[in-house]
């Protein structure tokens, strides 16, 4: 009796921690294995707020004092620390165990974000180094797991914001948020799990969908190649097969399989298609087996129009900054993520600039089954492009986003660069030159607006301007001017260059200003304007609902705030028809915000997600094409 009631309790703890474990999702949809631990939940930590925790050893630590929910960073009210200060590094630990059936196999430890600078080590050996706060890693940990034993992790995140040559987004480079900035995230804010593999398993593919041609395009990398092995890409509609190809496992050959009868990828018909991928050997055993999706799309510009399976699309996106009340920047569930995207898609847009920050893969997932444009977004700021450490800093960190996610069908546009517009004048045209071509290098099929609303290069395929006027007629005008046929267009504010730099010369004390030719929009290219409105209605923020500290003339918002809600819909309907005026010249826009963030009241919806104004009306305005315009 004992022993059955011991044995009943402990099946009630597992029933319970599995029903307890945070984000208990496959963090990686497009790209799934069956065999897989996710390794979320209670985990050990130490705060290293002095850096000293390397001397101390904290790499052989087998437990912490203090305890942290992950993914959640520590600054979250989700991770049960809720430590709001800058944090400059912080030592995470659990132990780690791989299964049984998992003997033979190759293990693969995966981290889907931790911000910024990562070591990773097992039982105090040094196992890994990743730089980038907003990109997955993975750590080949067979060797230290094969023995099916229990053994400790450990993980020490630094970050250094005000070193600017790391993005910090629209963190906080201060102990408090203001403005138009907020709450920090450090170390680890997404999913960390293990999944078995094999030595001759993909490590990722690119899918590029030809609808022109009617063929789909997969090019694999692999983590080690046999030719021969074979990898099998099955593409199905349910259990129906509609295209296949078995090609011998080769590294880097483009794998062309032609794929004639479709429904095209849209906002109006999200059709997914599911991809298998499977690697065999000689003898016909399965190596590796993976769950994908796709869809048929193409994106591309011509002349001044921005067009989705070669029809002019006009976009009317919102600003998404992807914070949270209780996460920051990690979501609570699953979810959450899902319901941000439907909470837009409620009031008429029907897509959203996801700005400064590098959304959750998850987020993708479910715009591309939902319908849902977006434009992936570096988080930027905080950045000295100048700098050479932050240049590299940004290279290797830009091309792991695109590869991540340039085969979701539901991202339309990349954005590296948000209101750059104080750098040199040197390197920085350079810099931003070199990231649009590494850009299409990673991914040719999607356009590139280099810097939204800063200081355009020459180098561009959309140029995206801000506009936060609130007259209407002023909105208008300032951003055509029919007089003179001229844009809204940011000025290059080059700063000094000293003789040291490139360009200079390199005698005497004096300083100079190289030459640089002012890019300016041609009218040749999409223009858009992606940040506008940005609306705090007084009515509409209670006092109860704004954020602690906060007044209703101290919380952020652009512009002299509307009085009341009907005020708000006014100035609203009358700012969005003034740009749906201009269709002729601007091919879309993007209103600031979905969501309040904290201090930030402008937003559509509360903070918490709740509703702040009628979603009938807020349709009937964002809803709008240009041609409904035209009607009336």
């Amino acid at each position: 009796m004992k022993r059955f009631f011991t044995v009943a309790m402990m099946l009630v703890a597992f029933v319970t921690t599995f029903a307890a474990q945070p984000r208990a999702e496959y963090p990686r949809p497009q790209f799934e294995r069956s065999e897989w631990v996710n390794l979320n939940g209670e985990w050990t930590y130490e705060l290293d707020l002095v850096n000293t925790g390397f001397d101390r050893k904290l790499f052989n630590s087998n437990g912490f004092a203090d305890k942290i929910i992950v993914p959640f960073c520590p600054e979250s009210k989700l991770s049960g620390v809720q430590h709001k200060d800058i944090i400059p590094g912080i030592w995470y630990h659990r132990t780690i165990q791989a299964p049984a059936a998992w003997t033979n196999k190759k293990i693969m430890l995966h981290f889907g974000a931790v911000y910024y600078e990562a070591e990773v080590y097992v039982d105090g050996n040094f196992v890994g180094r990743h730089f980038g706060g907003s990109s997955p890693f993975a750590l080949d940990v067979t060797k230290y797991l094969a023995d099916g034993k229990a053994h400790n992790l450990v993980v020490r995140a630094n970050s250094d914001l005000r070193a600017k040559v790391q993005g910090s987004g629209k963190q906080s480079l201060r102990s408090y948020s203001y403005g138009c900035v907020y709450t920090r995230t450090t170390g680890i804010w997404q999913t960390v799990w293990m999944e078995a593999t094999d030595n001759y398993s993909l490590d990722y593919v690119q899918v590029m969908t030809d609808i022109d041609n009617h063929q789909v395009i997969i090019t694999p990398r692999y983590y080690r190649t046999a030719a021969s092995n074979t990898l099998t890409i099955n593409i199905k509609d349910g259990s129906k097969i509609l295209a296949k190809k078995q090609v011998a496992q080769v590294e880097g050959l483009p794998i062309v399989i032609p794929f004639k009868k479709y429904q095209t990828w849209s906002p109006e018909n999200p059709k997914l298609y599911e991809v298998e991928y499977i690697i065999s050997d000689k003898d016909g055993k399965v190596l590796d087996r993976i769950s994908s999706y796709l869809g048929m799309r193409k994106v591309h510009t011509d002349g001044n129009k921005v067009y989705l399976n070669n029809k002019p699309y006009y976009q009317r996106l919102v600003l998404d900054q992807g914070f949270y009340p209780d996460g920051i920047w990690t979501a609570p569930s699953d979810e959450a993520l899902r319901r941000d995207i439907e909470m837009s898609m409620e009031v008429g847009f029907n897509g959203a600039r996801l700005h400064q920050k590098v959304f959750e893969e998850r987020f993708l997932y479910w715009a591309d089954k939902l319908g849902y444009l977006v434009w992936g977004e570096y988080a930027s700021w905080g950045m000295d492009v100048s700098s050479p450490v932050s240049a590299r800093n940004f290279l290797s960190e830009w091309q792991d986003i695109l590869v991540r996610d340039r085969n979701h069908p539901s991202i339309v546009t990349w954005t590296p660069f948000n209101e750059a517009w104080y750098p040199d004048n040197v390197q920085y045209p350079r810099f931003v030159n070199d990231i649009y071509d590494l850009t299409h290098v990673v991914d040719p099929t999607r356009p590139v607006n280099t810097v939204s609303g800063g200081a355009i290069t020459n180098e561009y395929d959309i140029c995206a301007m801000h506009n936060y006027e609130q007259d209407p007629a002023k909105l208008s005008k300032s951003t055509y001017n029919p007089e003179t046929g001229k844009f809204r267009h940011n000025k290059f504010r080059a700063m000094t260059v000293y003789r040291h730099s490139s360009g200079c010369p390199t005698t005497g004390d004096a300083v100079c200003k190289a030459d640089y030719k002012q890019a300016v929009y041609d009218g040749e290219r999409p223009y858009f304007i992606d940040e506008f409105g940005g609306i705090k209605c007084l009515e509409a923020n209670s006092t109860k609902d704004l954020a602690k500290g906060a007044t209703k003339t101290s919380s952020w918002g652009y512009g002299k705030s509307a009085v009341t809600k009907e005020d708000f819909y006014k100035r609203l309907e009358s700012q969005v028809d003034a740009l749906l005026g201009l269709s002729d010249k601007v091919w879309g826009y993007c209103y600031t915000q979905l969501t309040d963030v904290e201090q930030e009241e402008n937003g559509i919806y509360f903070y918490d997600r709740r509703a702040k104004y009628d979603a009938k009306r807020l349709k009937s305005i964002f809803g709008k094409n240009p041609e409904d315009l035209q009607k009336k």
